[in-house]
């Protein structure tokens, strides 16, 4: 499903974010304030630059913020991404933000303030290419290096009809937490040999990772 994304930061994790996102078929706006660090994004890049800083309403607004499903502010600062986080999501209420943190000891205050993150310094921008992926819509929680998810299962995507439980676990490090029905009628806690069906609401846990290789079994 295409996405419209702004990614704030166009330095080595913004740069690779921003590419891997328009590889993928989403809609993408960087901004940076300074424009020499466009250059990093390469001339395969199909997306759009704004330059300015990324907490400044007007930046944002010219980014296309009122369309945006989701904002990762990935500069160096701290303090930026979460000022660039919060404007996004109260007074602009885009559905998923998500800040990069460099200062562990922040992490408790960032839960307590309900806001997505990714802590590191290494393969930051595939653990946020990942969390956008999932999508806002059925991303429900993140565990250390899973993803909760809740989604309608996509079973005519992959030529079939049903699948068991233990068949989808095993190929995607993927644990079915529960299911229901596509029609309601029943719901239930599997095991490994209960029988999935297309468009059953199934609630999963899957490891970051493999989020993106997971997303063909998901309806759009």
């Amino acid at each position: 499903m295409s996405r419209n994304v702004i990614v704030v930061g166009c330095g080595r994790v913004g740069s690779q974010l921003a590419n891997m996102l328009s590889e993928n078929g989403n809609n993408v706006c960087v901004v940076d304030r300074d424009a020499n660090a466009f250059s990093n994004l390469g001339r395969a890049f199909n997306g759009s630059v704004v330059q300015g800083v990324g907490f400044d309403e007007d930046v944002l607004t010219r980014a296309g913020i009122a369309t945006a499903d989701c904002v990762a502010a990935v500069t160096q600062s701290d303090n930026a991404n979460l000022m660039t986080v919060e404007v996004a999501s109260h007074i602009f209420n885009v559905p998923h933000v998500i800040a990069r943190l460099y200062n562990p000891g922040h992490e408790r205050a960032y839960e307590q303030l309900g806001l997505d993150y990714v802590c590191g310094t290494s393969l930051v921008a595939e653990e946020v290419f990942s969390k956008i992926s999932s999508g806002h819509g059925f991303h429900l929680d993140t565990f250390g290096d899973y993803e909760v998810l809740r989604f309608s299962l996509n079973l005519e995507r992959n030529d079939m009809k049903s699948i068991r439980v233990s068949q989808l676990e095993k190929a995607h490090d993927v644990r079915i937490i529960c299911f229901e029905r596509a029609d309601g009628r029943t719901s239930s806690i599997p095991t490994g040999d209960s029988v999935l069906e297309h468009g059953d609401s199934v609630l999963a846990c899957v490891r970051s990772t493999m989020v993106p290789s997971f997303a063909r079994w998901i309806q759009d």
